[in-house]
């Protein structure tokens, strides 16, 4: 067993309404901002519980360095939002301190068909008034660089869906998003690094930031979730229009306009 399974980190957070508005206005949604009291819409909780590090705390990617807090030096440079899966016990309320317990759940390093993969899974605990309000389940990948493994042909999205939206992630959306949810990583905002550097063919658009779109897709067509789970196939570039894709079996998806399958979700 990895010695890194089982730490665990506690931040807490009240909440603030300010972050809230900043979310609305960076998504272009309409209407007033929630406010004190409301509940906070979901997946909007990774724009808090920051955990700001120093420049010298940080890696070449600008994300903070492997090795220094919960995540382990797997020896594999570059890191991806895998997917994740996420339980919706209570609202959680804006305004309101809420505690983030964060657990190493398992480390594993295995040969994929790309080369050397490492994998981190994190269960982040979101309580308030000790009332369970969120758990959270985040799957991380570690790869080896780009010079030093093969590329495999993605999948190939559904064309089934019930309704989609098409939908631009610009770079003031992805710049923006960053600065709410405090990722430094520089394959979101920095050009040169991802030609260069990480072999992309631009800005790579947030794991996250595409689950928050499905999510609001199914949450107009299903009510309040009580589940969602997603999982990244292939990077989505800043220059690319996309499909959010959505079924009334529950199953979402992101398409990109070569028709390759981004990501895959189900909700309930």
């Amino acid at each position: 067993m990895h010695p890194s399974i089982g730490k665990t980190q506690t931040i807490t957070d009240q909440l603030d309404p300010a972050r809230t508005a900043a979310m609305q206005a960076t998504l272009g949604l309409d209407g007033a901002p929630p406010a004190s009291g409301d509940a906070l819409p979901p997946f909007w909780h990774h724009i808090y519980f920051w955990d700001p590090q120093p420049p010298e705390r940080l890696g070449p990617d600008s994300h903070p360095k492997t090795g220094t807090g919960l995540i382990p030096n797997l020896g594999l440079p570059q890191r991806m939002w895998a997917g994740g899966a996420l339980n919706f016990h209570a609202p959680l309320l804006i305004g309101t301190v809420a505690e983030k317990v964060t657990r190493v759940e398992d480390v594993q390093i295995k040969q994929g068909r790309t080369g050397r993969l490492g994998f981190v899974s994190l269960i982040h605990e979101l309580r308030q008034n000790g009332a369970l309000c969120v758990a959270e389940r985040q799957d991380i990948v570690y790869r080896e660089p780009p010079d030093a493994r093969s590329s495999i042909e993605p999948p190939t999205a559904r064309t089934d869906e019930t309704t989609s939206n098409t939908v631009r992630f610009d770079t003031t959306l992805l710049f923006r998003y960053s600065a709410l949810t405090f990722n430094g990583h520089r394959i979101h905002y920095d050009l040169d690094y991802c030609l260069n550097v990480e072999g992309y063919t631009g800005l790579v658009v947030h794991g996250p930031l595409l689950a928050q779109r499905l999510i609001a897709l199914a949450a107009q067509h299903m009510g309040p979730l009580t589940r969602f789970e997603f999982r990244a196939t292939s990077a989505l570039m800043h220059h690319e229009a996309a499909d959010i894709c959505f079924s009334d079996s529950g199953d979402l998806w992101v398409r990109a306009p070569d028709g390759r399958l981004c990501m895959e979700a189900s909700a309930g």
